[in-house]
């Protein structure tokens, strides 16, 4: 979502993204005749000098027709109307997204407390059974085991991110991953792609970038949040931001597909400045330079401003700015609005749970 993909599109497609729209690449038969060359009018007879009369000849070169110009996607008056579905998707999916992670929850507590004794009995045999040198399987789960709790979370996330990153290699997939993988206000698919490109890289760099940003503040933040309200709070910031992006580009008339999960890092990354300001910071290539959360997030901020402001085309700034104010916020006042007022519709779903035969031993939780 922040990185610009323009010239990223057009290699993919191999031509002028204007020109892409057009099928085949090939404009209307009427368009390529009235462009084309004339047929050389036949040369006049001679004729006696006393009746010889100036006649219209044919020019020697091509006539081609001033072409048009290019009008914008949509009219003006028209224009924010797109953005209608687009705003009611983020609404919906943010809350889909808290009310699913707060039944996650729910449902994580249940099972935690019912499967106590059976934990007890694994730990019990695990001693008792011979441990295996060299197994593989056993590397595996001890690597497993020293990661935190945030980095197990977002392990998943950056899964997810490599695989995308790999469908972009396959040409046959292609122009579904420009479809469906990059968001432009512009576009047919409009909501899909606010929460899919969020998972999208198209350069290595950027995703390696994105995703070292992400695991370096996962502990802080799932330790701060929980699990559960973390990938609320994740999935909807990218939401969020592509939604902010679609405005800006709506307001600025700059229609260019974004792609990346920068906008929702931004929110997890201000989300932590804004609750830990003092915490010290560091860049990994210049690690003698520390300086304080509250500070870099300042910086942050003001620089994605000045790329908005100046039209800055490399990065997707205002869905940087969209993720670091949706972070701020949901830190000062959105975790209090929303998560701590989720018991109502957790008890609503215990009722539905115990009506529906799944309530037993420990049902009541």
């Amino acid at each position: 979502m922040a990185w610009r993909s323009c010239s990223v599109l057009c290699r993919l497609t191999g031509g002028d993204p204007f020109l892409c729209s057009v099928r085949g690449g090939r404009w209307p038969g009427s368009l390529q005749q009235r462009c084309g060359f004339r047929k050389a009018a036949r040369k006049p007879e001679p004729k006696k000098p006393e009746d010889l009369v100036p006649a219209h000849t044919e020019p020697s070169e091509p006539v081609v027709q001033n072409r048009a110009p290019m009008q914008p996607p949509f009219s003006s008056p028209r224009t924010f109307t797109r953005l209608v579905r687009p705003f009611l998707f983020t609404v919906g999916f943010t809350g889909c997204s808290f009310g699913a992670a707060a039944i996650w929850q729910y449902e994580a507590l249940k099972s935690r407390v019912q499967g106590y004794f059976d934990g007890v009995r694994a730990d019990w045999l695990e001693k008792v059974r011979p441990q295996k040198r060299g197994d593989l399987r056993r590397e595996i789960n001890q690597w497993w085991n020293s990661l935190t709790e945030g980095q197990k979370t977002v392990t998943g996330i950056i899964a997810a991110n490599a695989v995308v990153f790999c469908c972009w290699r396959v040409p046959s997939l292609q122009r579904l991953m420009v479809r469906y993988f990059t968001s432009n206000p512009a576009s047919k698919s409009l909501c899909s792609p606010m929460l899919l490109s969020t998972f999208s890289h198209f350069s290595f760099f950027h995703m390696a970038a994105n995703m070292y940003v992400l695991w370096s503040f996962s502990t802080s933040a799932v330790s701060m949040l929980g699990r559960e309200q973390f990938m609320a709070v994740y999935l909807s910031a990218g939401v969020i931001s592509t939604f902010v992006s679609y405005v800006c580009k709506m307001a600025s008339g700059r229609f260019s597909p974004s792609l990346g999960a920068s906008g929702a890092i931004m929110t997890v990354l201000a989300a932590v400045c804004t609750k830990m300001p003092e915490a010290k910071l560091a860049i990994i290539f210049l690690p003698m330079f520390t300086f304080s959360a509250a500070n870099a997030l300042k910086a942050i901020v003001a620089l994605d401003a000045a790329g908005l402001v100046l039209g800055w085309k490399l990065f997707d700034h205002a869905a940087h700015l969209g993720g670091a104010m949706f972070g701020i916020w949901y830190i000062l006042f959105g975790h209090d609005l929303i998560w701590r007022n989720r018991e109502p519709f957790v008890k609503l779903w215990h009722e539905l749970r115990t009506r529906g035969g799944g309530g037993g031993p420990g049902g009541a939780v």
